[in-house]
């Protein structure tokens, strides 16, 4: 149990800091963190910090904004990428400074007493309350209440209470709009940071008077337009000033305090860009925000994220009786999935989040494979957006495919904010072109999950037509006939640029047979789409035969003598790494070893074929996916936060289940624990999405197939009982797993069919059925 743990008491809707620690800061700046899509707010004090240098990293972030620079290459190539996108640290509009006489609240001076900081899932809000004693011996009693709306992604809002305790006296609150941030600077990890030459934002204009202040910017390079704007409300008479320093604004209220009596400064604020809005309007927007949001009141806006929160959780809660600290791990990590995902159609959800600048903000594979999936079985609507962000990134996929030498088709990037490849390192980046069959994958799971032929004719279906194109652009034909895929990179990071990745070539097959029956379909059932969709891409008449041929004849690479797919052509030709004599401090790999020691030696950083033995699980045998487990666990580092969960599926379904548990807690609470050393940073939204997918894919023995829903549920020993829902086909079904067996409710919808291990079970609304765990 690691001292985090610790240091927040297991409580299953809450996440609560009991004292302040800079040790800790930096952490729980993350882990405080709020966010609704677009805003978030790192768990900084709105008093600011004053802690060591080295223990925070205070920043505002928006989902989608971002500054681009050209990537400066030694030596260059041919269609490397060109361009980085990084996510922004914006103005700091939550400063609010108490100050005491002429002493400023600060509970890292002084004395502290009663000090509570919670996190509360159920509402929505952050709030601190504390007794601190000045250094003169003034003392008051501070709460403190944050939230970042999910009814309006612009908006967020805190409020200050403070109540002097042994004096009367002058009291002061000054409000500020802070616009000198800075991004972090990247370092040695690549996984931290940005390389950003010089302040990102260009200052246009101010807009100040007692109540109001705004910063009006521009981007240097991408050329957006950024508003940022704040409103207070002080509760009583103050004496109010404002004041510019430089691009700090300042709106200050001195106050005649009177002990035992309250003092109360609400704050509102709010973020509109060009990415949204035209930029002659993002001004005015600003200010009905805030005007709007005075009007209602923070407790009206509070009250509206807890009913929010309260229809969220009752679709997608998921319930473990028998461990506390694991139940709180679940919650908050679908709490941090809900604060991250854009929901917009124009935004995705970041490999951190909103939480920090890892990883620059950008969008990789991730989101199709481990978060997608969660949001279409909790919240569907959520995952029509997702996919809605592939839509209007397929031109940009398309330009890349003809950089890229194909001479039709759309090739999407490995990582990216607006559409465009930001991968400065090709082998681990641009080479991972199973990203179209991830995208392919998720369009299918929302068909089979959703029944939705609109959005599959309006964007599915040329989504997932032009990006098959790529496989037999970059495939070709062996001397036996088959059709093999070369020089590529699978899921796993530590081996790069090989022939016949197993996973590539698996999900390309699917891919293409996909593509092939939607191209069927359409021509028979609407033609008007089908020549629309044709005549949009060029699609030869020829194409879907050729996608089948290519389908039948894939490449897939199978050791008889092992009896396991081999991750690619050259994997077990290589020398097994060095496990036994490789030290603790030398991992992960990547930090501490050249990339080519590592792609010559057989390790693995993340699941890769056991990957696939998930995704594509109808096509292997369940002795198929054990042999495969044995061997791939032996060489697998788990260097990626990607990882564990998946290892806990597969482990769950071949019968390892002390492995799967363990696999699973790795990744339940890998951010409340830090387990990785890097949550600082941000969260892990993949692993925790995977999370959920431990329990519906592994415990739950859940499986999607061609439409076709199979649960196998198993109890773990160390838990009671565990419950989860599913959105399928317009219904929502409650699956409820104790030692007596599993009980299904259809909570909401007409009809439900699905299988419990070989039993089919039919199921009328509101009715519930039980069966035997085995």
């Amino acid at each position: 149990m690691s001292a985090n743990t610790l240091n927040f008491p297991p409580d299953p809707w809450r996440l609560r800091e009991t004292a302040p620690a800079t040790a800790a800061h930096f952490l729980n700046e993350t882990l405080f963190a709020l966010g609704n899509g677009y805003i978030g707010l790192r768990g900084t004090g709105e008093e600011g910090y004053s802690g060591p240098a080295g223990t925070s990293m205070d920043g505002t972030y928006l989902n989608g904004f971002y500054e681009s620079e050209p990537i400066h290459y030694p030596e260059t190539a041919y269609a490397l990428a060109k361009t980085n996108q990084f996510m922004l640290n914006v103005p700091n509009a939550k400063g609010l400074q108490v100050y005491v006489e002429d002493e400023p609240f600060d509970p890292l001076t002084g004395t502290v007493e009663h000090y509570e900081r919670t996190l509360d899932l159920r509402t929505g809000l952050l709030e601190r309350r504390l007794r601190w004693t000045s250094p003169r011996g003034r003392t008051i009693d501070y709460h403190s209440r944050r939230l970042v709306s999910f009814d309006n992604k612009h908006l967020l809002a805190l409020q200050v209470r403070v109540t002097p305790v042994n004096f009367s006296g002058s009291m002061r609150v000054v409000a500020s709009l802070d616009g000198a941030v800075k991004n972090l600077e990247a370092g040695d990890d690549p996984r931290v940071g940005s390389a950003v030459s010089g302040p990102a934002l260009t200052l246009l204009a101010v807009e100040q008077d007692a109540h109001y202040a705004a910063l009006v910017q521009k981007t240097r390079n991408s050329g957006f337009h950024l508003v940022s704007a704040t409103r207070t409300q002080v509760d009583g008479a103050a004496n109010a000033t404002f004041l510019q320093q430089g691009l700090r604004l300042e709106q200050a209220y001195t106050f005649a305090a009177t002990q035992g009596q309250v003092i109360e400064v609400t704050k509102y604020a709010s973020y509109h860009s060009s990415r949204d809005y035209p930029e002659g309007e993002l001004a005015e927007r600003s200010r009905a925000v805030l005007a709007q949001a005075q009007a209602d009141g923070f407790d009206a806006l509070a009250a509206r994220q807890a009913a929010y929160l309260a229809d969220f959780w009752q679709q997608a809660d998921v319930e473990i009786d028998g461990d506390d600290a694991l139940q709180q791990g679940i919650r908050f990590n679908a709490y941090h999935l809900l604060q991250s995902v854009g929901r917009d159609g124009k935004t995705n959800i970041a490999a951190k989040g909103v939480t920090g600048e890892g990883y620059e903000g950008h969008y990789f594979w991730d989101t199709e494979i481990y978060i997608f999936p969660y949001f279409l079985y909790n919240k569907p609507e959520i995952a029509r957006k997702l996919l809605d962000y592939r839509w209007a990134g397929l031109e940009s996929a398309r330009r890349r495919a003809r950089q890229m030498s194909h001479e039709k088709g759309a090739l999407y990037p490995w990582r990216t904010i607006a559409g465009e490849e930001c991968s400065a390192y090709f082998p681990a980046g641009t080479a991972q072109y199973h990203i179209n069959a991830d995208i392919a994958y998720s369009i299918k799971q929302y068909w089979d999950a959703t029944g939705d032929i609109d959005w599959l004719r309006a964007c599915g279906a040329e989504i997932v037509m032009e990006t098959a194109r790529i496989w037999t652009g970059i495939g070709s034909w062996d001397r036996k006939g088959c059709f093999v895929i070369n020089e590529v990179t699978g899921p796993d990071e530590y081996t790069a640029l090989v022939n016949n990745n197993y996973y590539t070539n698996a999900m390309a097959r699917q891919h293409l047979e996909f593509a092939a029956a939607i191209a069927d379909q359409l021509a028979a059932e609407y033609p008007e789409d089908h020549a629309r969709i044709a005549a949009a891409m060029g699609l030869g008449s020829e194409e879907p035969a050729e996608w089948r041929r290519a389908a039948g004849a894939m490449y897939l690479p199978y050791d008889q003598e092992l009896g396991i797919h081999e991750q690619d052509d050259s994997f077990l030709s290589k020398k097994r790494w060095d496990f036994a004599n490789t030290p603790a401090d030398k991992y992960p790999l990547l930090l501490n070893y050249h990339p080519m020691v590592i792609y010559r030696h057989q390790v693995c950083k993340q699941a890769d074929v056991v990957l696939a033995l998930l995704l594509l699980s109808d096509r292997f045998t369940l002795e198929d996916k054990r042999r495969d487990f044995d061997y791939y666990e032996a060489v697998t580092t788990h260097d990626s936060s990607l990882s564990s969960c998946i290892y806990s599926i597969i482990a769950a379904e071949v019968g390892y289940q002390d492995k799967a548990y363990d696999y699973f807690m790795e990744t339940a609470r890998m951010d409340l624990d830090d387990t990785h050393g890097n949550t600082r940073y941000g969260v892990h939204t993949a692993a925790m999405a995977g999370t959920w997918l431990g329990v519906a894919y592994g415990f739950g023995g859940m499986r999607v197939v061609d439409g076709a829903v199979r649960f196998a549920p198993t109890l773990p020993r160390q838990w009671r009982r565990y419950q989860f829902h599913i959105h399928l086909r317009g219904c929502l079904l409650r699956v409820a797993v104790d030692a007596a067996g599993t009980t299904y409710t259809l909570l909401r919808g007409d009809a439900l069919r699905f299988t419990h291990r070989d039993t089919v079970i039919a199921l009328t609304a509101a009715q519930s059925t039980h069966q035997e765990l085995a």
